[in-house]
């Protein structure tokens, strides 16, 4: 599978839906446990107009403990199987390990979005071996501590020189440039400040010359703004939307599909404009 086919929509973005299968992530977790519940939410975002379904049994928030693969692999491939069963969605899997990996796209998904950017052992060989695309994702430190007193000197240029030395391990693996993904990692070891100067300053990632994916629904850094609670955030998170995509994102990973895609309708509408 090519990047380029990623979109089924007939518009310039794409839209993932996220599907966790954890029982402590930030937003949804523990609602989708079990594999009957779990199909029926990805149908229903499907259904909105997702292209690809990003499913997770390792939770990444702060403070979040690590998760041995055999347990990862126990929670997210009896899903992707029932829906591969079910669906042609595209599915991604968010993991950093590749056994997971090698162990997911075996059960039928299509895509690896690492928020360890391909990091940990093996896992740039799995990705090569599979050829399949993959999203580097920007952390500093690990989810358990990455939020206690982030620093940098200048976090986009940071940022965007760490993704450019990943792109370039990528490549010497054998993993070909036009199936990277890009994402600056919003909330992954940054403070408000650094999250907003990064979607400011977006474009910088855009210039990289790869798809960008922004990875912003409902995060702390949307309460911080405007003091809604985890589930009372969809507004902010459209705001967060259209800047991206007047920056030159074209991915966007959410929780509310239908809402994303109807504010990325008006996007590509005013730029099909004269």
């Amino acid at each position: 599978m090519r990047i380029s086919n990623l979109n089924m929509t007939g518009t310039n973005f794409v839209v993932m839906g996220i599907l966790n299968l954890t029982p402590d992530s930030f937003s949804d977790g523990g609602l989708y446990l079990d594999v009957p519940v779990a199909i029926e939410r990805a149908q229903q975002m499907i259904a909105e107009g997702a292209d690809i379904i990003d499913i997770g049994g390792e939770s990444t928030r702060p403070g979040a403990q690590p998760l041995i693969a055999e347990e990862e692999i126990a929670r997210v491939v009896p899903v992707i199987e029932a829906l591969r069963a079910v669906s042609n969605i595209v599915i991604s899997i968010d993991t950093s390990k590749a056994e997971v990996m090698r162990a997911a796209v075996e059960a039928g998904a299509n895509l690896i979005n690492d928020v360890r950017a391909l990091q940990e052992d093996g896992a740039l060989k799995a990705v090569a071996d599979l050829k399949v695309p993959v999203c580097l994702m920007h952390m500093q430190g690990q989810p358990r501590s990455m939020q206690n007193n982030p620093e940098y000197g200048d976090v986009v240029k940071e940022v965007v020189a760490f993704l450019q030395e990943r792109i370039n391990a990528c490549e010497e693996a054998g993993i070909v440039r036009d199936q990277i993904i890009v994402d600056p990692g919003f909330g992954f070891g940054k403070s408000l400040e650094h999250n907003l100067s990064l979607l400011k300053h977006l474009s910088e990632f855009v210039n990289i010359g790869l798809p960008v994916l922004l990875g912003i629904s409902r995060k702390s850094m949307l309460g911080h703004i405007t003091g809604a609670d985890v589930d009372k955030r969809i507004e902010a998170g459209l705001a967060t939307t259209v800047l991206g995509y007047q920056a030159g994102a074209r991915l966007f990973r959410v929780h509310d599909v239908k809402e994303t895609i109807d504010a990325l309708k008006v996007c590509h509408a005013v730029a099909l404009a004269n």
